[in-house]
C-alpha cells in the first residue's frame, strides 16, 4: 500500500502523489515567538518530523520549511508589557523553540525563515493582489484582502462566507467588508515599520506564510501543515491570498490535533501551559517525545502526568531491549521494516498501530535474547532500530546516543557513575570470594531501585521499571 494522508481541504484520505517523483516539499507553520514553548506547541514539530522521516524512509528527498513568526500582534504586546524592543522577545523565544525542537529529537528544518527577513517578498505578493483586484488600499496605510474577490473563500474550513464573523486583525473603519483581513497594517506610534508603496507599516500575520512558502517551495508544493487551530482564519486566508494571486499553493493540507488539559486546548490564555523545560525535569526528552508522538496526529491528547509516566515506562521497555541486544550482538545497523509497521504508517501515519507492531517485534526479540540465537537477534534488532528511527526514538542514534540529552539524562549519568563504583566494589569482592560483601552491594542497589544482571558481556544495570521482562515488553 502506498502512503495515504487525510487532506483537510477535501476531508478525505487521499493517496499521496508528490508533485515531483521521489521528492516532497512540506511547509509547517512554526512558532509565533511571543513566549517559550509548552508541550502543546511542540506536538506539531514532532508529528511533522515523523511525516518527514517516513517520507525519507520511503525514498523521498524532503524539503522541510518551518517558519518563525517574529513580528505579530502578540509579540508586540509582550514587548510593550516588558518595555523592550520586539526583537528582544522574538530572539529570546526563537532560541527557546529551537532548543526544544533539538531537545525532542526533531530534525533541523531545511529552511527556517523569519517573517521579518521576507518583507520584500510580501510586498511583491501584495502588489500582485492589488493588480488583480483582490486587494485594496483605503488610504490609511493599510492594505486589505477582499474576501469576495476569491469565490472559494471558506472552503478549507468548510464555512460559508455569509456566516462568518468580522475579521479582528485591523481597524474596521477602512474595510469594504468587515470580513476582509489585513495584508499590511499601517504604521502606529512605537511599532516597527517597513517602507512600502502604500506607506510605512508591518505585515499581516496571514501574508507572511504565503510569501515564505512560495519563496522556498514554489507556487505549488506538496504539503502544508500546522495545528488544528490554524485552519481558520490563518490557513483559510493563506489559501485565499495565494490562490487569488495566481498560485496553486498546497496540494495537501494536514493538521494535528491539540494537547488539552481538562478538555481545553493548552494555551497561555488558559493559564494551563506546561513548559517543555519543566516537563523534561520529570521524564527524559525522548520519553516526552514518545508520549506526544504515540497518539494519532489527528487525535487530541489529554495531558496528564500519569499518562506521561506510563509512556515513559513503555519507551524504556523498547530502549531496554535495544541496549541489551546491542551488547550481545555488537553494532547492528537499521534493517528492514516490519510489514505491519509499514502498513500502519502508510495509513495516514497510523503511529498507534505502528507502535503495536513494534512492541510485538520486541516481544519476539526478548525471546531471542534468552535463546542464544545470535543471527536471529541481529535481524530483530535491525528491524526494531529501523522502526524506532522512523519515529525518531532510536536510543542508539543521535541525539539519544549522546552521553547527555538534557533533563533527567544528566542525573542518569551521575547515577551511572555511582552505580559503576558500587559494581566495582562488588566485582572485587567476588574476585576475593567475599560473597557477603558482593551480596550486600546487590541488596543496596536493589533497595535504591537499581537492578543488576550478570551476563556473558559483563554486569549491567537498569532502574527497576526498565528491567528485563520478556512477558511485558
Amino acid at each position: 500500500m502506498s502512503l495515504r494522508l487525510y487532506d483537510t481541504a477535501t476531508r478525505t484520505v487521499r493517496d499521496f502523489v508528490p508533485l515531483q517523483l521521489g521528492k516532497a516539499g512540506i511547509y509547517l507553520c512554526g512558532a509565533t515567538v511571543q513566549s517559550p514553548p509548552h508541550v502543546g506547541h511542540v506536538r506539531s514539530g514532532i508529528n511533522f518530523d515523523v511525516l518527514r522521516r517516513w517520507l525519507e524512509a520511503s525514498g523521498h528527498t524532503v524539503t522541510f520549511v518551518r517558519n518563525v513568526t517574529d513580528i505579530e500582534d502578540k509579540v508586540l504586546a509582550r514587548a510593550s508589557t516588558e518595555g523592550v524592543p520586539y526583537w528582544v522577545i522574538a530572539a529570546r523565544n526563537e532560541r527557546a523553540f529551537s532548543q526544544a525542537y533539538d531537545l525532542l529529537g526533531c530534525l533541523p528544518a531545511t529552511y527556517e525563515p523569519r517573517a521579518t527577513g521576507h518583507v520584500p517578498e510580501m510586498v511583491t505578493l501584495i502588489q500582485r493582489l492589488v493588480d488583480r483586484g483582490a486587494a485594496y488600499v483605503p488610504g490609511n496605510g493599510d492594505v486589505y484582502f477582499d474576501v469576495r474577490a476569491y469565490p472559494g473563500y471558506g472552503s478549507l474550513s468548510g464555512q460559508r462566507l455569509d456566516e462568518l464573523q468580522p475579521a479582528e486583525d485591523a481597524d474596521p473603519g477602512g474595510k469594504r467588508d468587515p470580513r476582509d483581513f489585513a495584508l499590511w497594517k499601517g504604521a502606529k506610534p512605537g511599532e516597527p515599520a517597513w517602507d512600502t508603496p502604500w506607506g510605512p507599516g508591518r505585515p499581516g500575520w496571514h501574508l507572511e506564510c504565503s510569501a515564505m512558502a512560495e519563496k522556498y517551495l514554489g507556487q505549488v508544493f506538496d504539503v502544508h501543515g500546522g495545528g488544528l487551530d490554524l485552519v481558520f482564519p490563518h490557513h483559510e486566508n493563506e489559501v485565499a491570498q495565494s490562490c487569488a494571486a495566481g498560485d496553486a499553493f498546497a496540494r495537501y493540507w494536514m493538521h494535528n490535533a491539540w494537547v488539552t488539559t481538562a478538555g481545553e486546548k493548552m494555551s497561555k490564555s488558559l493559564g494551563n501551559s506546561l513548559l517543555v523545560t519543566e516537563v523534561v525535569k520529570r521524564v527524559r526528552p525522548v520519553e516526552l517525545r514518545y508520549y506526544l508522538g504515540a497518539a494519532h496526529y489527528r487525535s487530541a491528547i489529554e495531558f496528564s502526568f500519569a499518562a506521561l509516566d506510563e509512556a515513559a515506562v513503555a519507551y524504556r521497555r523498547l530502549e531496554g531491549f535495544v541496549r541489551r541486544a546491542a551488547e550481545l550482538t555488537g553494532p547492528v545497523e537499521a534493517g528492514p521494516l516490519c510489514a505491519d509497521f509499514s502498513a500502519a504508517m502508510d495509513d495516514d501515519l497510523g503511529v498507534p498501530a505502528a507502535l503495536a507492531a513494534l512492541h510485538e517485534v520486541v516481544r519476539e526479540g526478548n525471546t531471542r535474547l534468552g535463546s542464544g540465537d545470535g543471527p536471529a537477534l541481529r535481524g530483530v534488532l535491525g528491524s526494531v532500530r529501523a522502526m524506532l528511527g522512523v519515529l525518531g526514538l532510536d536510543p542508539l542514534a543521535p541525539p539519544w546516543s549522546a552521553a547527555t540529552t538534557g533533563g533527567e539524562d544528566t542525573s542518569r549519568e551521575a547515577l551511572g557513575r555511582l552505580v559503576a563504583a558500587e559494581l566495582d566494589v562488588r566485582a572485587r569482592a567476588r574476585a576475593d570470594r567475599d560473597f557477603a560483601t558482593a551480596d550486600a552491594v546487590r541488596d543496596r542497589l536493589k533497595a535504591a531501585g537499581v537492578v543488576i544482571e550478570d551476563t556473558p558481556a559483563g554486569t549491567r544495570w537498569e532502574l527497576a521499571d526498565t528491567s528485563f521482562d520478556p512477558a511485558g515488553a
